[in-house]
């Protein structure tokens, strides 16, 4: 299940790059066994402080885990450009 939500949340912030331009930042998450509440901050983009490279496509199911390692959440996913 929390793998699900780990692809849905960052295409959602991906929707909102496409349609926004903004760059996010900084991010709040809290997850539960059925929920997702998450916060992204964004600001502007500015080529000569951002040097943008590459536009993040969408996030893909690709070695897509959520785990609890010696007490770390680790959340990989690998996304396309």
């Amino acid at each position: 299940m929390h793998e699900l939500l780990l692809v849905d949340w960052p295409n959602a912030l991906v929707y909102e790059m496409a349609t926004r331009n903004p760059l996010f930042s900084y991010f709040e998450v809290h997850l539960t066994d059925r929920h997702l509440a998450a916060r992204a901050w964004d600001e502007p983009v500015f080529a000569e402080r951002h040097q943008p490279a590459a536009e993040v496509k969408g996030a893909t199911y690709t070695a897509l885990r959520v785990a609890n390692e010696n007490g770390t959440w680790v959340a990989p996913c690998v996304v396309d450009i």
